[in-house]
């Protein structure tokens, strides 16, 4: 037998299985690489979610000691912004409103403040924002 009869009469899926193999493959790294993205920017995303309310709530806490101190909303600032390490190119914008009620039910109107904070990180597409409302007698 002659080994040019054999090599006329093979015929191999070898290339069109290497091809499919190859294929597939790149398409699973392709798929890896952009999930792997996504959960890198939504980490990225929850970060900066936190310092913004991290933000808020460190709003709230200047508005209610200026809001007790001063006694009126007029007392509160309008905006904070931050340059501490942590929270840095972050801002909480503040708001106040008052009302006089009877809250223990004597007879004797008390001052109730509404404080509201909003923190805001980052910018553009980037950004993130939180909301705090705190009421205080």
């Amino acid at each position: 037998m002659c080994p040019e009869t054999f090599l006329n009469r093979q015929r191999g899926a070898g290339l069109p299985v290497a091809l499919f193999v190859i294929t597939v493959l790149a398409l699973i790294v392709v798929s890896m690489a952009q999930q792997q993205e996504s959960a890198g920017a939504a980490v990225g995303q929850q970060i900066l979610s936190q310092r913004a309310f991290y933000a808020a709530e460190s709003g709230a806490q200047v508005a209610v000691t200026e809001a007790l101190d001063g006694g009126s909303c007029g007392s509160v600032p309008g905006s904070v912004n931050y340059t501490q390490a942590g929270l840095t190119g972050c801002s909480a914008n503040l708001s106040c409103s008052s009302v006089q009620a009877d809250i223990d039910g004597d007879s004797t109107l008390e001052r109730v403040f509404t404080l509201v904070s909003v923190g805001q990180c980052g910018s553009g597409a980037e950004a993130a924002s939180r909301t705090v409302e705190v009421r205080v007698r």
